[in-house]
């Protein structure tokens, strides 16, 4: 998730906020934060479908709408759902560690996980807003998850703006038109943003009025869960490759012996 900038922003919020520039196309740059996404639901899925049951994406999505609302919410850049053996168990002792109600149903494990990623966006809004001291008026949501309708409002309703949802197929359009722009085919940014606006559907999702103070109270919560409860990606891959090593170690010495 991020903004376009017109030069690279190398301040110290950036570097608090584990921020980082990307180039863009034009000499732009791209001042983001990399979010888990829909990964959770992918591995749900997976997990779901061990005893082999087929689980379509449609109906974990009609189930999850009809789970009890804000009731668990984790933080999808927890270390510990990087890849875990059990995508469910692992939300599930996240929840039950932070004393709040374990989620056990198929919906309701997707509903945490769709509503802890519009939560995260929004944390993450908050702070590129305040990293650049400029107010985002719209957020853009493009890609293969631009299709799932239930994320699109539940990120709406969190960040209290409207969602621009499409296109899907964002990066092969960008691969193609970045090379035309490369060729001359196309004069500017500003023409090619045109073209990808008259070529696909974009669908757009409003903030819920009804749903903002719920939301704004449930982004509190979520603040109160990364900094006594999430351990940090460096950390944990840290951890890995000592207990690695040591069995290793183990190994080697069971071996000579």
């Amino acid at each position: 998730m991020g903004l376009e900038l017109d030069k690279a922003l190398l301040s110290q919020r950036v570097l608090d906020f584990n921020l980082t520039n990307e180039g863009g196309v034009d000499g732009t740059y791209r001042l983001l934060k990399n979010i888990t996404g829909l990964w959770l639901v992918q591995q749900c899925k997976r997990a779901f479908e061990a005893n082999g049951r087929k689980v379509e994406y449609e109906r974990l999505v009609r189930l999850a709408k009809a789970a009890p609302a804000l009731r668990s919410m984790i933080d999808p850049d927890d270390a510990r759902f990087i890849n875990p053996p059990d995508m469910p168990a692992a939300i599930q002792g996240f929840c039950r560690q932070t004393g709040q109600p374990v989620p056990s149903s198929e919906g309701a494990l997707v509903r945490c996980a769709l509503e802890s990623l519009a939560l995260k966006y929004r944390t993450v809004l908050d702070r590129l807003e305040e990293a650049t001291a400029k107010r985002v008026e719209v957020v853009h949501i493009v890609g293969g998850g631009s299709r799932n309708a239930l994320l699109n409002q539940f990120t709406a309703d969190a960040c209290n703006r409207p969602v621009l949802a499409g296109p899907v197929e964002a990066t092969v359009l960008g691969n193609v038109l970045v090379q035309a722009r490369a060729c001359s085919e196309i004069g500017s940014l500003a023409e090619l943003r045109a073209v990808v606006r008259d070529s696909c559907e974009v669908r757009t999702f409003e903030p819920r009025r009804a749903q903002v103070a719920i939301w704004e109270q449930a982004r509190r919560r979520f603040a109160e869960l990364s900094p006594r409860y999430q351990r940090p990606v460096g950390r944990a891959i840290a951890e890995r490759r000592r207990a690695a090593a040591h069995r290793r170690a183990n190994q080697l010495t069971t071996h000579r012996s």
